[in-house]
Order: structure tokens, then C-alpha cells, then sequence
């Protein structure tokens, strides 16, 4: 079940929401629009959500996927009220990054993003978990609030210690690639725009290629032979409108690492 609420001068995002929970494995069996202000207690109004619940029964459908952002409150709102999980538009990629990721680096950087969000909320989730487990907030009732957070940031930090040193071996690749003087090219572009298809017809190369989004969530490089010149091609991960800033961050310093050290940049 996908949701949006927005304003009159907003547009509706459904489409790619569902776009998106496909590619993600599930199947949209309903959705629901609402213009309005944000509520607080449920980020739709509380006569959608009455209308929510009954969809959700008659449809069977398992999860509610919102396009909007979800307060922990609200999530906890929102399952007590339907019977299902809910979760947003960030919590959706994230699922995706994580079926698609292949890479050590990608997988760290998925689990950073995850654990930083979990940081934010984890004090208020505990709490909201003690007033009675609901979907997607089972198990943390029986933590201590300080201990699970307290647990949370350790796992930060465990994780940014492993993914330093990844970065900086690939950094010293980056290097001995510039020293080699060799032109470079980045293809840039929104997810599924078809970077990586263009990367193998140049590159004579087979990285993963799907009529989905995020298919590509780690950069390759290749040297390339293009009007008798020899040039260092990278597929890079693809842009999405509204990107997560944690999300942002975590893919950040590969791309940027790529696209300053390249020449141009395609898309």
C-alpha cells in the first residue's frame, strides 16, 4: 500500500513510489493521496487514516510505504492504527540499496546510513516501544533507552573505522590511475537512465544491467580505447530525486572521488 500527502502546488510522486517499492519486491495492491498540511500525529489526516485501515484489511496488504517522512511517533501512530508496518520513503531505498548492494564498501555504507538514522530515533523509539510493541517496533521494549543507544553508536563507530580504511586503498588506486596520465570519464546521470548499458558498449564489459532502479550501487572503472585514445571510463551510482541526505553522504565520497578526477562527465 503506497501513500503521499502534499500540498495543492506539490506534485504527486506516486508513480515513482511504486516505481521504487517494485523494485524493492513488493507488490502495490492500493494507494492513497491526500492534499493537506502535515498532521502530526499520523502525517495524513485522521479520517485517511480511518479509510487507510480499511483498504488495508481488504486488501491484505502487509506493509504501508509512505512517500512522505515518518516521525517514529507517527510510524507507531500508524501501525497501531492499521495492524501493518509503516515505513517511509528513506527506509524504502534503503531496502533496495540493500538487496543490491555487491560490494564490501556499498554494504558498510548501507548499514552507516541505517545505523545513523536508527541514532536519531533510537531514544524515542525505545520509549514508544515500552507503551506496547507494534509492528516495526518489536524487541526494542526490552531495551534500557540509554543502553540501546549507547549500542547504536558504538556499531557508528565500528563502521566508519572499517569503511576509512577502505577509502583509503582506493585512494591510493585513485592515485596510481592519475599517475598513469590517462584521460577519464565518469558517466552521470538519474538511476536507470541507462549509464551502465553505455558503460558495457564501451567498455566491452558485463556489469549488472535491469530495467530497475539502483541496479548500479558500486563505480567500475575501465580503460577504453575511444578515437584511437586510451581513456579511464567509471559507471557511477545513479541520481534519484530526493535522495536521503545520510544516503547522500554514505555514496558521496565515491562519486565525488570519480567526478573530480575526471576530465568530463557524461549523463
Amino acid at each position: 500500500m503506497i501513500v503521499q500527502r502534499r500540498q495543492q502546488f506539490e506534485p504527486s510522486s506516486l508513480e515513482e513510489l511504486k516505481s521504487l517499492a517494485e523494485t524493492a519486491g513488493y507488490t502495490v495492491v492500493g494507494k492513497i493521496e491526500q492534499i493537506r498540511r502535515t498532521h502530526s500525529k499520523y502525517q495524513i489526516g485522521s479520517g485517511k487514516v480511518k479509510e487507510l485501515a480499511e483498504l488495508v484489511k481488504e486488501t491484505g496488504a502487509q506493509k504501508i510505504i509512505f512517500d512522505n517522512p515518518l516521525k517514529p511517533v507517527q510510524a507507531y501512530n500508524l501501525a497501531k492504527a492499521t495492524g501493518v508496518e509503516a515505513i517511509d520513503r528513506f527506509q524504502l531505498i534503503l531496502e533496495i540499496f540493500t538487496r543490491r548492494a555487491t560490494t564490501t564498501e556499498a554494504k558498510l555504507q548501507i548499514q552507516l546510513a541505517k545505523l545513523q538514522r536508527e541514532l536519531a530515533y533510537a531514544k524515542e523509539k525505545v520509549r514508544l516501544a515500552k507503551m506496547g510493541e507494534q509492528p516495526g517496533f518489536m524487541g526494542l521494549g526490552a531495551y534500557e533507552v540509554d543502553v540501546y543507544y549507547e549500542a547504536v553508536k558504538r556499531q557508528v563507530h565500528t563502521i566508519r573505522r572499517k569503511l576509512k580504511k577502505i577509502r583509503t586503498k582506493r585512494q591510493l588506486h585513485r592515485e596510481r590511475r592519475l599517475e598513469l596520465g590517462f584521460p577519464s570519464i565518469s558517466l552521470a546521470g538519474y538511476t536507470n537512465a541507462g549509464k551502465s548499458t553505455l558503460f558495457n558498449s564501451l567498455a566491452e564489459e558485463e556489469v549488472p544491467v535491469d530495467n530497475a532502479l539502483f541496479t548500479t550501487l558500486s563505480t567500475t572503472t575501465r580503460l577504453v580505447k575511444i578515437s584511437k585514445r586510451n581513456f579511464l571510463l567509471t559507471d557511477t551510482v545513479g541520481f534519484i530525486d530526493r535522495l536521503p541526505l545520510t544516503l547522500i553522504e554514505a555514496f558521496l565520497h565515491s562519486r565525488r572521488n570519480n567526478l573530480l578526477g575526471s576530465d568530463s562527465a557524461g549523463s
